[in-house]
């Protein structure tokens, strides 16, 4: 009996497509949904996109719920909480998934969990800001949602403007989420996990002298080979969040690794252009398998 199993995503984007792609080729069947969309109907029962109710299939598996990340793109992951109480799998689940989009969220359950991330406050009072940013000398002010380092400022603690920034950004973001700059020396890494099993790790290495290496300022996709002991780290970074695909976000520094974040889609490209391996592909036969059971 064919699985039908919806991949939430971006129409037209490599990564949706891909993933669609390959669910089509186990098992027959290829649905694309942007959940920007869809329509709950809670008296009906029914989550309803494209004509399809996504109540009635089974499986949905995320790939992105939104191009950016907002408090609207959580209101999305709450809607799929319907499917799920319907009985429809949803990979990784809608609940963890909400857990992560806020990076403040994401940030507390792995300082919790006692991994090592960089320096980092969080405030709504310039003075205390201020305060941050003199005794780091330099740090990256962060919206607590975005992706791809977007909106992300660099400020350095004697730069003559920087009191003016900081006003600037508290004005666009309220709960100011401050990290003290890391010596990332250029790069810094992907390491995979699908159900909590280690696949592969990358780095995105830096091309034009930009503060951060995101492939969106111009990074590029490399293997990396990790020490076990650093895998270990990811491993334990992602546990606490329980996602079907993720990537966490690790740099080497001089005082050792420190994890930035744990993704909470994956990093479907860079599994595939920096370790060659089809990260869409073991994504489809783990989920089909699931579903099968």
């Amino acid at each position: 009996m064919t699985k039908r199993i919806g991949v939430i995503g971006t129409p037209g984007k490599w990564s949706t497509e891909t993933l669609a792609d390959a669910f089509a080729e186990r098992s027959g069947y290829r649905q694309v949904i942007d959940m920007g969309k869809a329509m709950l109907d809670l008296e009906k029962g029914q989550l309803i996109c494209d004509g399809v109710d996504l109540c009635q299939l089974d499986g949905l598996v995320l790939k992105k719920v939104a191009e950016d990340y907002s408090p609207d793109a959580l209101d999305r992951l709450e809607m799929l909480r319907v499917a799920e109480a319907a009985g429809v799998r949803v990979f990784s689940p809608a609940e963890n998934v909400i857990r992560l989009m806020d990076r403040l969220a994401c940030t507390i359950t792995l300082r919790n969990a006692g991994i090592p991330m960089p320096k980092t406050v969080i405030t709504e009072d310039v003075d205390a800001a201020r305060g941050a940013l003199d005794r780091f000398g330099a740090a990256v002010f962060k919206p607590l949602f975005s992706t791809k380092a977007r909106g992300m400022v660099l400020l350095d603690a004697d730069a003559p403007d920087a009191d003016a920034q900081i006003a600037a950004f508290k004005a666009a973001n309220p709960v100011m989420y401050l990290q003290q700059k890391a010596d990332l020396s250029g790069e810094d890494l992907g390491m995979v996990f699908l159900n909590g099993e280690y696949i592969c790790t990358y780095a995105r290495v830096s091309q034009s002298g930009a503060w951060n290496t995101t492939i969106h300022s111009g990074g590029k996709y490399a293997p990396f080979d990790p020490s076990p002991e650093l895998i270990e780290l990811g491993r334990r970074a992602q546990a606490p969040f329980g996602l079907t695909f993720t990537t966490v976000d690790i740099a080497l520094t001089p005082e050792g690794p420190i994890v930035f974040e744990v993704s909470a889609f994956g990093g479907y490209s860079g599994a595939q252009k920096g370790c060659g391996i089809d990260a869409a592909a073991l994504v489809a036969a783990h989920v089909l398998a699931e579903v099968s059971q």
